[in-house]
This record gives C-alpha cells, sequence and structure tokens, in this order.
C-alpha cells in the first residue's frame, strides 16, 4: 500500500479539502500512487483563497478609473518606413543567426469541430486538406530554407493529447523537419472545484484536472526545460501563436525586429476591431501599463465609444499572436514560479458523489480556473503593439461553420492566395461581390510571403486561374 506522509495529509485537512481521501484506502496500489502524485502538485495552502476569491463568490473585474486605448505602431504608416525597413533588416538577421523559435500553444482538441483528435491534426486546407500542424511545419521549412537558418519549434501540448500529437509528428516523419529541432512540453493541470469551493474527483484515484490555461506556457517552458535549450541554443526572441490559426507568420521579420530595435520585453499584434462587441480582448492602458480587458469585461458605454470621426476609441483587439523575449520569461518565471490572476469558467464537469459513483451533470456544476498569457503584459517594463491586417494573418478555426470557423478559415487560405496571384497578375475570377470563385491553395513549404509567390508565379508560368477551379499550387 502506497503512503501519504502525515504532513501532507494536514496539509490537505488545513484546506479543507480532506474528503479527496475519501477511497485511499480502498484504491489499488497503482491508482494510490497516481492520486499520491496529484495530491503532492497541489498548491494546498492557496486553495482556500482561490475558492473563496473564485469559486464561491464571482469575481468581477475592475475596470481602473484611468483606462485608456492603447497606442500602436501602423501597419501604414509613411513616418515609420525607415524604421520598419530597419526592423525588416534586423529581424532578418536575427533569424539568420538562429536567434528566433516558435511556440504554438496546441493543448486543444477538436470537439467542437466534431474532431476527436488533437486540433493541430486537423484537415484544414481547402484543396489539398492539409493538417493545421503541416502548415506551420512547411511554412517554418520555407523560412529555414530562405534564410539558411535553423528556426526550433516548441509545441505545447495538453496532458490528454501529448501522446498523440508526438504519434502524429512521428508519423509524418516530422513534415520533413530535424527532430532536434522539435521539442513537445506539456501544460499544467488546475484541479477543478464544484460550486461550494470543494475539489470535484473524476474518479475515486483522480482528481478533477484541467489544463491551467495558456497563462501557464510561460511557466511551462521553465519546467519542461525548454527555458534552458533555448538559452543555451542562444534564442532571444519567441514567436508565440495558437495552433487553430494557419494564416499566422509563423515569425514575422518585422515584428521581431521591431521587438529588438525597441528594446522591449513583449509585442503583440493588433487587429482593429470589426465592431464594438467582436469577441477580441482589448488592448488598453492603465498606470503606464499596457494590459488587455476581455471583450465580455469591457462596459458597453467604453466599448461603443468613439472618437470625432466616428472610429471606436477602443479599436485594438487581440488575436493572441505575440513575441517575447526570452529573457522576459526567465524573468518572470524566476524561482519556478509565475503569478498570474485566475479567470473563471462554470463548467458541467463529471466527478464523483459520496458514494464514488460518476455523474455527469446536465447544468453547470462546477468551476474551472484558468490564467490568460495576456496578464503578462502589465508585467513587462514595454510592450510594443503592432498593427495587422487580419486579412492576411487571422483565421482561427473555432467552430464547424459560421464566424471563426472551418468554413471562414478554409475561404480566407483561398482568398489570401488569390490576392497574392493577382498581385503577381494572375487573372483570378470574380463572384458579383468581388470574392474569389475558385479554391486557391498554395504549399506554404514554397510561399511565406509575395516576394515567394512572384516567383512561383514567374516559375510555373500561371496567368489565369478558371471560374469554380480547384488549384493546388
Amino acid at each position: 500500500m502506497a503512503e501519504i506522509s502525515a504532513e501532507l495529509i494536514a496539509r490537505i485537512t488545513a484546506a479543507g479539502q480532506q474528503h479527496v481521501l475519501r477511497f485511499f484506502d480502498e484504491l489499488s496500489y497503482d491508482d494510490q500512487e497516481n492520486l499520491k502524485s496529484q495530491l503532492e502538485a497541489v498548491n494546498w495552502e492557496s486553495l482556500p483563497a482561490l475558492a473563496a476569491e473564485y469559486v464561491v463568490k464571482r469575481p468581477e473585474t475592475a475596470i481602473p478609473d484611468d483606462l485608456a486605448p492603447a497606442g500602436y505602431f501602423r501597419i501604414s504608416d509613411a513616418g515609420m518606413a525607415k524604421r520598419y525597413a530597419e526592423a525588416d533588416a534586423r529581424g532578418i538577421e536575427l533569424l539568420k543567426q538562429g536567434k528566433i523559435c516558435c511556440l504554438t500553444v496546441a493543448g486543444g482538441q477538436g470537439t467542437r469541430l466534431g474532431f476527436d483528435a488533437p486540433k493541430g491534426t486537423y484537415p484544414i486546407g481547402p484543396v489539398s486538406n492539409r493538417t493545421l500542424f503541416e502548415y506551420f511545419a512547411s511554412s517554418i521549412l520555407r523560412l529555414s530554407e530562405k534564410y539558411n537558418c535553423s528556426i526550433p519549434w516548441y509545441i505545447m501540448t495538453s496532458p490528454i493529447n501529448r501522446a498523440a500529437t508526438e504519434n502524429f509528428f512521428k508519423a509524418h516523419n516530422f513534415f520533413g523537419l530535424a527532430e532536434k529541432d522539435l521539442f513537445f512540453f506539456t501544460q499544467g493541470t488546475m484541479p477543478a472545484f464544484g460550486l461550494d469551493g470543494k475539489l470535484l474527483m473524476s474518479s475515486k484515484s483522480s482528481l478533477a484536472l484541467s489544463p491551467d490555461g495558456h497563462g501557464g506556457t510561460l511557466l511551462a517552458l521553465r519546467r519542461s526545460g525548454a527555458l534552458d535549450k533555448m538559452k543555451q541554443d542562444g534564442t532571444e526572441i519567441v514567436s508565440y501563436f495558437q495552433v487553430d490559426n494557419p494564416l499566422v507568420p509563423v515569425v514575422s521579420p518585422r515584428f521581431a525586429g521591431l521587438l529588438a530595435l525597441e528594446n522591449a520585453e513583449v509585442g503583440a499584434i493588433v487587429l482593429s476591431k470589426t465592431g464594438p462587441f467582436e469577441k477580441l480582448g482589448n488592448f488598453c492602458m492603465s498606470c503606464g501599463r499596457t494590459m488587455i480587458i476581455e471583450y465580455s469585461d469591457l462596459p458597453a458605454e467604453l466599448a461603443e465609444k468613439r472618437n470625432a470621426d466616428g472610429s471606436l476609441q477602443y479599436s485594438a483587439g487581440s488575436p493572441a499572436i505575440h513575441v517575447f523575449s526570452r529573457n522576459y520569461i526567465e524573468r518572470l518565471t524566476a524561482g519556478n514560479s509565475l503569478q498570474l490572476p485566475w479567470h473563471r469558467a462554470d463548467k458541467k464537469i463529471a466527478s464523483i458523489n459520496d458514494a464514488g459513483e460518476l455523474c455527469t451533470p446536465a447544468d453547470n456544476n462546477g468551476v474551472k480556473l484558468e490564467s490568460f498569457i495576456f496578464d503578462a503584459l502589465p508585467l513587462a517594463e514595454k510592450v510594443i503593439l503592432f498593427e495587422g491586417d487580419r486579412n492576411e494573418l487571422f483565421a482561427p478555426t473555432k467552430n464547424l461553420t459560421g464566424v471563426d470557423s472551418v468554413e471562414s478559415c478554409r475561404r480566407m487560405i483561398s482568398d489570401r492566395n488569390a490576392r497574392r496571384l493577382a498581385a503577381c497578375g494572375v487573372d483570378i475570377p470574380r463572384n458579383a461581390d468581388g470574392s474569389c470563385n475558385a479554391e486557391i491553395e498554395i504549399d506554404p513549404r514554397l510561399v511565406c510571403d509575395d516576394a515567394d509567390a512572384a516567383a512561383l508565379v514567374a516559375a510555373t508560368g500561371l496567368k489565369a486561374i478558371l471560374p469554380g477551379q480547384k488549384v493546388a499550387l
């Protein structure tokens, strides 16, 4: 029989959570060891305060009195042309020196897409059905070839999809990438609470655990050894993006170069919001610090507030595309800890009752706590915000149809390719509303920017796309 130390039992009891040991004596040795390891990983001293602040009562986001819209570098600013050229050169120099890596948050499953596998394995290509992971891998390969460099790729999984993700890469021979340049690591977990503040258990031998949110990425980098590897490799800048957005530039030389030139610790891409209530976090300023106020927390009177020309005052939305300096991540996670605020999510959580029977609730019965990576922004000494063109870099795949869906993502992939080909003189068929009347997919292994597209058109002699045609280049 496995033994739990008296010290751990005392900590659990002091937290008022002794019910988690209710079935311990009737478990097998392996199950006891499993539960014991979970219990040892919990910060029991912090639980009472977490339950009181985030579970028993519903926390409210305090809006600072001095809140103001954040300023940012505009994508089309003639006065910045020289600075952007310098940023391009610096970013390319950093790439060639091997000082930039990619970081993908890929802990999600494709459940909302009707897909029972890691979301990164979802076939998103409108013609080829290439997966999200293949899009990123091919883009990394193209950049590596273009700038004669090595670009390490760090992929954060969740406990439930780590093995499936690694097996997928192995089955596809790592999509041509060197295995040594790939680093898989797992994000942390948080136990779920019942509405009374008591921890829920998914079985007699396991707490009800869930991923701790993308805010846990930075600490997971340190605890997994990834941060040590970055330092050993000479990595200075980390290009961060989420797995559901195939249009994202895996590395933007201009964005990374601007971070370096401005001596900033964090950079964030800004999108101009489509309306006051678009589901993007809002970039704001308070006490001289950059922060994001979630779309659900920004009061309507602020969300709808307009400038004299009719434009939204709070127009800067976040697509969760960042660059971080490695030194900043090291500073923030020093001491193997990271203090970010938690965010509450009410959920239906399957859990056992007092008799040890698993119950699946019809209504929300519990709370999951997550940390968000954007809460690291106010902790940075300097943040740069850089405007992006959503048609070029933002096509999230969150639903099967409708807004931010597989449907819209595939259309945006095709539309971006159509724009690139049209700029090279290729005749593109159009519908009456001006949209592309074809499905066009260009292999990201061949094209990562407009210059590559021009070279491809010149090499293939492509002149026109036919109406309704499915084209894979």
